[in-house]
């Protein structure tokens, strides 16, 4: 996609022989306990790195969902060295909380695009929304984790990032799976949601709570009347 899209374009300024074009992917969005994760990375266009598989055959960048957890920590390693640069935003739990996805993501892409070395010419979003609200030129393309070198990279360094963090949180709140699951709907993170509740690293404004009778007054409510981003009790 990388390679249609700066034959498209016009090289544009500051020196650049052709536009610089960044992915940007998200994980933790449909996640109980975390934060929002969204990496943005940019390519020299030089040929991905592969990964050796079994009977000689090599294992190609792609979405990360696509790629075996251990895959995903190789490609980690070797991605960095490959990219011409990349970046890591991520929203918490509170801001989710207290702004809806929709903002939370945006914060975080802008977050992790501002921490590129340079400002990207195009941005390409996987999925149909453009969550970034115009302050970059945007392509939106559903599945481009499978069409896009810089967003399948952005897909697996979110990943990787966003359960390194998760599972940190392990030690200290045992018994949720966070180590597993991420923070994801799962038996186990439910099972301890019902008996011990939310840890300080749930979202408070999901709608899980509504299926805990003993949590349920934990829940957080964004209040229409009172401005975007206040918080009720209810």
């Amino acid at each position: 996609m990388e390679e249609e899209l700066c034959s498209a374009l016009r090289p544009r300024r500051r020196g650049r022989a052709v536009p610089l074009i960044a992915g940007v992917d998200e994980v933790g969005r449909g996640a109980w306990a975390g934060p929002v994760v969204v990496c943005a990375a940019v390519t020299d266009l030089s040929p991905p790195p592969e990964l050796p598989g079994r009977g000689g055959r090599t294992i190609g960048l792609t979405d990360s969902k696509l790629l075996t957890a251990a895959h995903r920590e190789r490609f980690a390693e070797v991605l960095p060295g490959w990219l011409a640069g990349h970046g890591i935003g991520a929203a918490s739990p509170e801001e989710i909380d207290e702004l809806g996805m929709t903002e939370a993501l945006r914060r975080a892409a802008v977050r992790a695009l501002e921490a590129l070395p340079v400002r990207p010419d195009l941005v390409i979003l996987d999925g149909a929304h453009d969550y970034l609200g115009g302050r970059w030129p945007v392509r939106c393309e559903v599945r481009a984790d499978q069409r896009s070198v810089t967003v399948a990279a952005a897909s697996v360094l979110a990943k990787v990032h966003r359960d390194r963090l998760m599972a940190a949180l392990e030690g200290e709140y045992p018994g949720y799976g966070f180590a597993d699951a991420a923070g994801y709907p799962s038996p186990v993170h439910q099972k301890a949601l019902e008996e011990r509740g939310p840890t300080p690293h749930h979202r408070l404004s999901w709608s899980y709570l509504d299926d805990l009778p003993r949590w349920r007054h934990l829940k957080k409510h964004r209040d229409p009347s009172a401005g975007e981003g206040q918080l009720s009790l209810l």
